[in-house]
């Protein structure tokens, strides 16, 4: 087929190139009457090429067809042949379709059983989500209810509190008028008694309670949740931080004080007696009014102060100890007596 298309190509190249050499050659010398046979000459020249191209379409077209006939051909012989194989080798062939389809199925099913298990881990996945979405509200909601009701019930110890240190601060009010009373008593007696050691004694402690009055007027109140808790008398109170640092404050105060108060008899040679003390007696000293109830204060002041008058008088530090001019009680010792329990 390349041959032939090049003869043709070759003829029409020839042709032409006739055509142009006898116009170039019979330019010069042809005349004006001769330029119509000169087209008619270039027409079928134009002409005999259309017909060649379209030969040559024609023939590429037959090729083509050709070609698809022969594919066609072997595809039918090998049909053939496969229809024509031995049984064995037929069943062969049949095995490995078989085997490609059951391969295929179990793709399939493979891929259909992941799809499962991702559609399942899915909703696992948003229903735990929702689930934990759901327990955090209700956390919420609870921290909610719960800082509600802790700060009603903050609310309503403040309240109580602030009534208590009132009702205190007037009980401490007509604490101080019997002081007076008894104060000028006790000088008194202890003037005619000659007991000048107990009596400077007393004038420095009843100094001591007009300083705490001026102190008290400027004290201010902060409140503070409970801490502790400790027993009284058959009774169980909670105290906050303040009370507690209060409480100690009375242990210690008496202790001091007694300590002071029976060094003073033993110098004056009198009996030991602390509860005939002007300061044992009023166990005021250094009340501040707001977080402790005066009864208690009294109570755990007199506790130090009994253990305080007993190493005074008795020239000993049984109970405490006495340093930069202050005297306090053993650390074990003012546990034993306060008890203090947290909570």
């Amino acid at each position: 087929m390349t041959v032939i298309k090049l003869s043709q190509k070759s003829m029409a190249l020839i042709i032409g190139g006739a055509l142009l050499l006898g116009t170039s050659v019979q330019g010069s010398t042809l005349q004006p009457q001769d330029q119509n046979s000169q087209r008619k000459q270039e027409k079928a020249a134009r002409k005999q090429e259309k017909q060649t191209q379209r030969q040559q379409q024609q023939q590429q077209q037959t090729t083509q067809q050709d070609q698809h006939q022969q594919q066609k051909a072997e595809r039918k012989a090998q049909k053939q042949q496969e229809q024509q194989q031995p049984p064995q080798q037929q069943q062969n062939t049949d095995s490995r379709r078989l085997q490609q389809q059951q391969q295929q199925q179990q793709q399939q099913q493979q891929q259909n059983q992941d799809s499962g298990r991702r559609r399942n881990r899915d909703q696992q996945s948003e229903e735990s989500r929702r689930l934990e979405q759901q327990r955090l509200t209700q956390q919420s909601l609870e921290r909610s209810r719960q800082q509600y009701n802790e700060q009603q019930r903050l609310t309503q110890e403040r309240r109580w509190n602030e009534h208590d240190r009132d009702q205190r601060l007037s009980q401490y009010r007509q604490q101080q008028q019997w002081q007076e009373r008894l104060d000028r008593q006790r000088r008194a007696d202890l003037e005619r008694q000659r007991r000048l050691a107990q009596l400077r004694y007393q004038q420095l402690y009843y100094e001591r309670l007009r300083q705490d009055q001026s102190r008290l007027q400027s004290w201010r109140y902060a409140y503070a949740a409970p801490q502790y808790r400790y027993l009284r008398g058959g009774r169980s109170y909670e105290v906050n931080q303040y009370a507690a640092d209060q409480l100690r404050q009375a242990v210690n105060l008496g202790y001091d004080q007694g300590l002071r108060a029976g060094q003073s008899d033993r110098q004056d040679r009198w009996r030991s007696s602390y509860q005939d003390s002007f300061a044992y007696q009023d166990a005021t000293y250094g009340y501040s009014g707001y977080y402790v109830d005066l009864n208690d204060y009294r109570y755990y002041f007199r506790e130090g102060f009994r253990r305080g008058y007993e190493d005074g008088y008795n020239g000993r530090y049984q109970y405490g100890n006495y340093s930069n001019g202050v005297g306090s009680l053993l650390g074990n010792v003012l546990r034993g007596i306060l008890n203090l329990q947290a909570f």
